[in-house]
């Protein structure tokens, strides 16, 4: 039986309302989308969703008392919770750059989590 997706495409500024007709795993028939950053969302977003998740961490000895960060690619939309509870248990030691690694595999997802502003060593 064929089910009908609806949403919002987020791959520009458009904001496109794509529908996705899929059955089962088989996507079926995509409309609605303008560019192929839509097509490609709408695709990914029913068959593996990712996110990319934008958080803080923990420095310790530095000039403030957190740093930013990001994980470099996008994520398995099921791994934010486990990766959120491991950034939150983490704790970096200052100086920090903006770049650095924080954490070279978050949640084994082989895709690293950097840091997205700097901090100074006290």
């Amino acid at each position: 039986m064929s089910e009908k997706i609806n949403l919002t495409c987020i791959g520009c500024p458009l904001g496109c309302q794509i529908t996705v007709t899929k059955n089962g795993d088989e996507i079926e028939d995509i409309t609605g989308y303008t560019c192929k950053r839509g097509l490609e969302y709408a695709k990914t977003e029913v068959i593996s969703p990712v996110r990319t998740i934008t958080s803080t961490v923990r420095v310790t000895g530095g000039a403030g008392p957190v740093v930013s960060v990001k994980t470099a690619t996008p994520i398995p939309k099921g791994m934010i919770d486990r990766s959120m509870e491991i950034i939150y248990g983490l704790e970096v030691q200052a100086p920090v750059a903006i770049g650095d690694v924080v954490c070279d595999n978050i949640a084994g997802t082989q895709v690293a989590l950097v840091a997205t502003s700097a901090c100074a060593a006290e």
